[in-house]
């Protein structure tokens, strides 16, 4: 499907490219791969290491998209109606609930206007089926839908079992069936699981970078492929243009531009997929060019306004609507700077006079959040260890000095293919680094990069036989056991 260019033949400068990738680095972002696409060609494609081109990537919210693409097809096949209230789908989850939850339309909850806020399912009792949990969430304060914007996460996953519960089909076995094969979608691809046996269809979509744009690029075709239209270019059309206002409560300006049917606004008439942590596909129909970007930038609040409005300042809007002559000297510049991307690590000094002092001592905690009683570190050259104890007994993690070391981080038990069901015997695999902040000060960073993603801030000051560790972390339904402060001295 897609062509391999230079940005000058798809009149993008490389130089403004480069000045993109840059302004990334710069500002430190968790980037895990950029790709740049113009009509059917791709003119720019980078993976930051150890992320590649098969990889599949989590791509959380923007798995929403999709549920919108499954319900058009539901439409389109006479088996839905958009403006059906969701009890006809759902008659018995519904029954003796409050009318505005009953007659909330599917139209309503396409672009977020429910009748009541969503709640956070993953704090209820594991193994509970999610469908229901939604429906029993019958809160004091409903509102009538279709009149307020409210994110709301979990609607959009009834809508992806109305999808199976009609078509009697996975969610994604059905969109291969009505366009993910058509379209070229790679067989790896799946959606993991919720408690009830459900797709977890508001979050968890993995497939690769190349996937994600294949399906961002039938979108901005209005549904059609090769000629032929596949979903039809009405529904596609409402989904991606303004339904709703989001200035309400919304105070991002990314967020501020409106939302359709499972889909984001932006400048002028573009919109995106957008999924926690900036899982981002941009699709500019003026200038018929998309951007994917995948990272894990929770935590970081400026993220989505760096990514978004830099693409747009220096790439989409500089752009030519014809072809650049060759610039080999900024192509080469680009090509030099991109050669080697890694992802980003911690920032600081790779020893400090207060090694000699700490390495090997082991330090006892009193009692604190994370539950953890001693801790010791280790430092070897360029590499180092952090060794603690915890309610699950002995722990280690492996770290770089300013530079990533790759491993399993040793807290077990997480979620592994059903969401929100920790599993004995689970473990993710992280990237971990540390660096000397001030010379009293170690800062490890540790990024979970798995089939979750997530961050954690580890924090540990000292000052004479003292140490005080301070955790923090971004990261959905784990890591909770790492946040918040602990102090204590040497045991010598």
């Amino acid at each position: 499907m897609f062509d391999i260019c230079r940005p000058e033949a798809v009149g993008i400068s490389p130089a403004h490219i480069r000045e993109y990738i840059e302004l990334l680095e710069e500002n430190r972002l968790s980037t895990h791969n950029v790709v740049i696409a113009r009509g059917n060609k791709i003119c720019f494609e980078k993976y930051w290491a150890p992320f590649h081109k098969d990889f599949l990537h989590r791509q959380y919210s923007c798995t929403k998209s999709f549920v919108s693409l499954a319900v058009g097809f539901l439409e389109q096949d006479g088996l839905v109606n958009l403006d059906d209230p969701i009890e006809k789908y759902f008659p018995d989850e519904c029954a003796g609930k409050h009318e505005y939850l009953r007659k909330q339309t599917i139209r309503d909850m396409l672009m977020m206007a429910t009748g009541k806020h969503g709640g956070n399912w993953l704090l209820k009792p594991v193994g509970e089926d999610r469908v229901r949990i939604y429906f029993d969430n019958n809160q004091n304060a409903p509102r009538p839908s279709g009149t307020i914007f409210e994110y709301d996460s979990s609607g959009s996953f009834v809508l992806s079992a109305m999808v199976e519960r009609i078509t009697g089909k996975r969610l994604f076995d059905y969109l291969r069936e009505k366009c993910l094969d058509e379209i070229g979608f790679s067989k790896e691809a799946y959606c993991m699981t919720c408690p009830g046996g459900h797709s977890w269809g508001d979050s968890a979509l993995l497939c690769t970078a190349r996937d994600f744009l294949l399906a961002a690029r039938f979108v901005l075709n209005g549904g059609s492929w090769d000629g032929k239209q596949l979903l039809n270019r009405e529904y596609v059309s409402a989904a991606t243009s303004k339904q709703i206002d989001t200035n309400n409560t919304m105070t991002n300006e990314h967020l501020s531009n409106g939302y359709g049917y499972q889909f984001w606004r932006i400048h002028g008439d573009s919109f995106y997929f957008c999924g926690m942590g900036c899982q981002i596909a941009v699709c500019v129909p003026e200038k018929d060019m998309i951007l994917i970007y995948n990272g894990d930038n929770q935590g970081k609040n400026t993220a989505y306004e760096i990514v978004l409005e830099g693409f747009f300042k220096l790439v989409a809007e500089t752009a030519s609507d014809s072809p650049l002559p060759e610039d080999k000297a900024s192509f080469d510049a680009l090509e030099g700077y991109t050669k080697d991307l890694k992802l980003c690590s911690a920032k600081g000094e790779k020893t400090s006079p207060m090694l000699e002092k700490i390495n090997g001592v082991t330090y006892a905690l009193e009692e604190n959040p994370m539950g953890i009683t001693k801790f010791s570190l280790e430092f070897d050259g360029n590499e180092g260890k952090l060794h603690y104890t915890n309610v699950q007994g002995d722990k280690t993690i492996c770290f770089g000095m300013c530079e990533n070391a790759f491993g399993i981080f040793p807290e077990e038990g997480y979620s592994d293919e059903v969401g929100g069901v920790h599993v004995p015997g689970s473990y993710y695999k992280c990237a971990a680094s540390a660096a000397w902040v001030s010379p009293f000060q170690l800062f490890i960073k540790v990024q979970i990069i798995d089939k979750y993603f997530g961050n954690l801030n580890i924090m540990i000051g000292f000052k004479d036989n003292k140490a005080t560790m301070y955790m923090t972390k971004a990261a959905e339904d784990f890591l909770d056991e790492y946040q918040g402060f602990a102090g204590g001295e040497t045991t010598l």
